[in-house]
C-alpha cells in the first residue's frame, strides 16, 4: 500500500471518529450546564471544555467569553477552527475522495451524503431548540460511517488502518471527557474521589453510551472511582482507554512494518501500563495527572505512527484543500492545556 493512501484512510477515520466525539463532548457540557450546581465561575464547564480540547486561545482571540451559544457554533460550525464537526466532516470526505478506489461505493455515498447534509445544516445553523438532536444526527452518521466498512470492506490494510484511525481517535477523545468532567465538578486534587452529582455521573455516563453498561457491571450508584474505572480500565468496555489501546496495539502489530520497531515498543508500554492498572493507584496520583500523561503520551505516539507509515511532520500533502491539511496538523502533537 501506498504511503499516502494510508495517510488518507487513516484520517478519514480519524476525522469522522472526531466529529462525533466534538458532539460527545458538547452533549455532556450542554447538560451539564443545564443541570445547575454551585461554581463561582460562570461558565465553567465551557471553559473547561475549550482548555482540554487545547483550542482556548483560538476561541479568545475571536469571542470575548466562552458562552454556550459561542462555544457551541465554534466548535461544531467554524469553519476557521479545524477541529469543528464541520471541518472533521469536510476532511473525512476530502480523505475519502482521495481513495475512492481504496474504499467501497457504500462508504463513499454514505460519508458524502453525510457532508451534503452538514452543509445544508452549515446554511440554516442549528435551533436553540435543535441542539441534542444535532448531536445525534452526528453520532448517527459516524455509526453508519463504521458500521459500512466493517459490513463491506476486505479485511486487508486497507481496513487496518481505517480501524487504526478510529480507535486512536476514540482513546484521545475518551481522555478527553472524562477530563472534562472533572474539571467541571472536581476542580481541585482534594475533591477528586469525593461525592458528586448523581446527574452529572449520569450525564457523562450517557455522553459515551456507557449508562446501561455501568448499571450492568456495577448495579450500585454512580460513583467517580467507578466511572473512571469503567472509562480507563474495563477490556469490555467498547469507548475505554484499554479497549481501544488493544485494538491500536493488536493493529500496529498486524501492520507492523520495517520501522516499526519504535513505535511498536512505545504502544506496547503504553497497552501494558493500561492491562496491568489500577484504579486506586489512579487515584492516588490523581486523576487528571493521569489523564494529561496519557494524553501527551498519545500525541507522541500519533506522531510516530505518522513519521513511520506516512511521512515526516515537515512534508505534508498538498493533495488535500488548506482546511483539511490544518485539521491535520492541529491533530499532530497538540499540547495539553
Amino acid at each position: 500500500m501506498l504511503s499516502s493512501t494510508a495517510d488518507h484512510l487513516y484520517w478519514m477515520a480519524r476525522s469522522m471518529e472526531r466529529a462525533e466525539n466534538t458532539a460527545r463532548m458538547l452533549d455532556v457540557t450542554y447538560r451539564m450546564s443545564l443541570l445547575k450546581q454551585a461554581v463561582a465561575e460562570p461558565h465553567h464547564e465551557w471553559r473547561a471544555m475549550l482548555s482540554i480540547s487545547g483550542l482556548h486561545e483560538d476561541f479568545e482571540a475571536r469571542y470575548p467569553a466562552p458562552s454556550a451559544d459561542d462555544v457551541t457554533r465554534f466548535m461544531a460550525l467554524d469553519q476557521k477552527n479545524p477541529g469543528s464537526i464541520y471541518n472533521s466532516i469536510f476532511t473525512a470526505r476530502e480523505n475519502a475522495r482521495a481513495v475512492r478506489s481504496s474504499i467501497t461505493s457504500e462508504m463513499w455515498e454514505a460519508l458524502n451524503h453525510t457532508w451534503l447534509e452538514m452543509r445544508n445544516i452549515h446554511a440554516a445553523g442549528i435551533a436553540e431548540d435543535g441542539v441534542s438532536p444535532f448531536f445525534e444526527w452526528v453520532k448517527e452518521r459516524s455509526h453508519l460511517s463504521r458500521g459500512i466498512t466493517h459490513g463491506t470492506l476486505l479485511r486487508d490494510d486497507t481496513y487496518r488502518f481505517l480501524r487504526l484511525g478510529t480507535f486512536f481517535e476514540r482513546a484521545d477523545n475518551t481522555a478527553r471527557i472524562l477530563d472534562v468532567k472533572y474539571h467541571v465538578l472536581l476542580p481541585s486534587l482534594e475533591d477528586v474521589g469525593g461525592a458528586a452529582d448523581y446527574y452529572q455521573w449520569g450525564a457523562l455516563l450517557r455522553s459515551v453510551s456507557a449508562f446501561e453498561s455501568y448499571r450492568k457491571v456495577y448495579r450500585d450508584q454512580i460513583t467517580p472511582k467507578r466511572v473512571a474505572e469503567l472509562l480507563i480500565l474495563r477490556p469490555d468496555m467498547p469507548r475505554s482507554l484499554t479497549a481501544c489501546m488493544n485494538e491500536v496495539n493488536r493493529l500496529l502489530q498486524e501492520i507492523n512494518g520495517p520501522r516499526a520497531n519504535e513505535l511498536l515498543r512505545r504502544c506496547g508500554l503504553l497497552h501494558g501500563e493500561l492491562c496491568f492498572g489500577s484504579i486506586d493507584d489512579i487515584f492516588v496520583r490523581g486523576l487528571h495527572e493521569y489523564l494529561s500523561e496519557f494524553l501527551e503520551r498519545i500525541y507522541k505516539l500519533g506522531d510516530l505512527i505518522n513519521t513511520t507509515y506516512f511521512w515526516s511532520t515537515d512534508e505534508w500533502p498538498t493533495a488535500l484543500p488548506a482546511a483539511a491539511q490544518s485539521f491535520k496538523m492541529a491533530s499532530s502533537g497538540q499540547s495539553m492545556a
